[in-house]
């Protein structure tokens, strides 16, 4: 996969249960994203020995994809609900200079 716009994203959260509630609205936010072309991977992790850090790696085909991402009513929903969550927020967006994406066949076993 080459080109396309890229972002990646730290969100600190204020405490265990914050956590949680911010955990179900990604996973609502998800299940809209899922409809979106431009939006290639979306994808949420929580580094190892950090059980209040949420990072989003996100990947777009284009601006325009990352744009329409942002004015979709899931995306406004979540930018706005997400902030009784935070303690913070780090936003890195990326310029592909290079990499390899491996994915496997559809059926292959």
């Amino acid at each position: 996969m080459t080109g396309g716009y890229a972002l990646a994203v730290r969100f600190s959260l204020q405490n265990a249960a914050a956590g949680d509630l911010f955990d179900a609205l990604v996973a609502r936010t998800i299940e809209g994203i899922r409809s979106e072309a431009g939006t290639l991977v979306y994808a949420v992790h929580t580094p190892v020995n950090e059980p209040l850090v949420r990072v989003f790696y996100e990947l777009y085909a284009d601006r325009d994809a990352f744009e329409a991402h942002e004015a979709q009513p899931h995306t406004r929903h979540f930018l706005t609900a997400r902030e009784e969550f935070l303690a913070g927020v780090e936003v890195t967006f990326m310029n592909e200079i290079g990499g390899l994406s491996k994915r496997p066949e559809v059926g292959a076993q």
